[in-house]
């Protein structure tokens, strides 16, 4: 049997209704800012599909408790329960299908995140025997489903998630269909808005909200500034338990009244009375009351001699300054060095790594060889810079080194193995080094990143590049005048 229930009228003047059995399937969501009518809506599907179904309200503000009068609602003041107690009550009322309104308007904000989801856990783990149809209503969803932190404990944010994302991913095969309404659908979850194939969407005045709500109707871009001139109580329609196309409804009248409408517009009285001026201003006037001295409670005794000493602690002993090492230490110790970090360079993809990495690969190396004082990282950064280009003590004896190293040392660290790698093959007379060994020794597998960091040292003064009539490619230190030999760019790095 399939059963329609009337929730409006479309622009025409034709009754808008909706297919309770598919909605029952498809669950529905519902969008629009404070006071565009998603309660309005809500309080008509409930009062419409009453008859034919059983139904439960998570009411935060109390809005909804006046389905108890007309239509036997139960009313359920969550803050005079526990959340066992509300387990076992959601229990009985699938068991006895009542439907039901949970009213948690008495609770903090993290208290009626903990008592939903203990209901809403009691609905969901119920026996299979007594699995049956049931709308279920989540008014203000995103306090329940939020999409990110905010005020309430993360245990708490946790545990109402989880309940509504079973609502919404695995509540159809138990009977609970979620209707979910939110004021922007950037506050609630994905996981839970994702599940929804109806929608309703009113007025929002937000871009990328607007934007999302044509994206889920299937309209155009251009499109989405209509709902910025909805009218209360006016909502756009999609889904296959009311259209296939979009379609504008106005929501209809309802039986029962909201608690959840603000004050009237009221004026204030042209002259305020003298008595009540007189209070005003006596309760202004009133001294703060003053709190009870606090009394002081004795201290303690300081403890004997004996126990003074038992919790002593001797203070520590500094390290002692070593002694100076010899020159035959001094050299034994820099060969060890070298051998470490010719250990750490010889690990496979080390070429790659970052400095840092390195630098703590090379500390536990030196603790095992006992080298005492390692070198810091700005001092392992040079000797990194150094081994990547190859530089030999050989070529630190030649009469234009200081100048490369006052040059190198006015680079960038990044930089720096680079430039000693191409100095190293000009003042030893080699042909320049290919496009794979400068990427390499810039820590790199792009040789287009080592063309352009040749071109950024040229602009920086540092070198000259030429080419030969074979296209080989010769680079210059500037200052000095040494250049490499002809090399081919596009050889192997060794």
């Amino acid at each position: 049997m399939t059963v329609r229930i009337e929730i409006g009228t479309t622009n025409a003047g034709a009754p808008a209704t909706l297919d309770l059995e598919e909605l029952l399937a498809t669950r529905l969501l519902v969008q629009g800012n404070s006071g565009s009518g998603k309660s309005h809506l809500l309080r008509r599907l409930l009062e419409q599909s009453a008859p034919w179904v059983q139904q439960a309200v998570i009411d935060p503000e109390g809005d909804f408790v006046t389905l108890g009068d007309r239509f036997g609602h139960l009313v359920i003041d969550a803050a005079e329960s526990g959340l066992a107690g509300l387990k076992r009550a959601a229990d009985g009322v699938r068991r006895h299908r009542v439907s039901v309104v949970l009213n948690l308007e008495n609770l903090e904000q993290d208290q009626q995140l903990r008592h939903a989801a203990a209901f809403l856990d009691g609905l969901f783990t119920v026996e299979r025997d007594i699995w049956s149809p049931m709308l279920v209503v989540v008014d203000e969803a995103q306090l329940f489903a939020p999409a990110m932190g905010g005020d309430v404990s993360d245990e708490a944010r946790r545990t109402a998630l989880a309940a509504m994302t079973d609502l919404m991913c695995r509540g159809r095969k138990r009977g609970l269909a979620g209707v979910v309404a939110t004021q922007r659908l950037a506050k609630l979850a994905k996981n839970v808005a994702a599940e929804a194939s109806n929608f309703l969407m009113g007025r929002t005045f937000l871009d990328i909200d607007m934007a999302r709500a044509a994206d889920l109707l299937g309209m155009e871009r251009r499109q989405a500034e209509m709902f910025r001139d909805l009218a209360r109580g006016h909502f756009v329609a999609l889904g296959p338990a009311i259209t296939r196309r979009p379609l504008p409804v106005r929501i209809g009248d309802v039986e029962t009244a909201s608690r959840g409408q603000g004050p009237k517009l009221v004026p204030p009285p042209q002259e305020a009375s003298e008595a009540a001026r007189e209070m005003i201003l006596k309760a202004a006037a009133a001294p703060e009351p003053r709190l009870a001295p606090q009394p002081r409670r004795p201290a303690a005794p300081p403890p004997d001699i004996a126990t003074q000493l038992a919790a002593a602690r001797p203070a520590p002993v500094h390290d002692r300054a070593e002694p100076p090492l010899s020159e035959e230490e001094e050299a034994a110790r820099q060969q060890k060095l070298s051998d470490v970090l010719r250990a750490v360079l010889g690990e496979p993809e080390a070429a790659y790594r970052q400095p840092a990495i390195l630098y703590q690969d090379f500390l536990v190396r030196c603790r095992i060889a006992r080298l005492g004082a390692a070198p810091d990282l700005p001092a392992f950064r040079r000797l990194l810079s150094l081994a990547r280009a190859g530089v030999a003590e050989q070529a630190m004896d030649d009469a234009d080194w200081p100048a490369v190293a006052e040059q190198a040392a006015a680079l960038p660290e990044d930089t720096q193995g680079v430039y000693l790698l191409l100095a190293r093959a000009a003042l030893a007379g080699e042909p320049c080094p290919s496009d794979a060994a400068i990427a390499r020794a810039y820590g790199s597998r792009s040789a287009g990143r080592a063309r352009r960091l040749l071109d950024w040292l040229e602009t920086q003064g540092a070198i000259l590049c030429r080419t030969d009539n074979l296209g080989r490619r010769i680079v210059a230190l500037t200052g000095s005048g040494r250049e490499t030999a002809p090399g081919d760019p596009a050889a192997e790095a060794a």
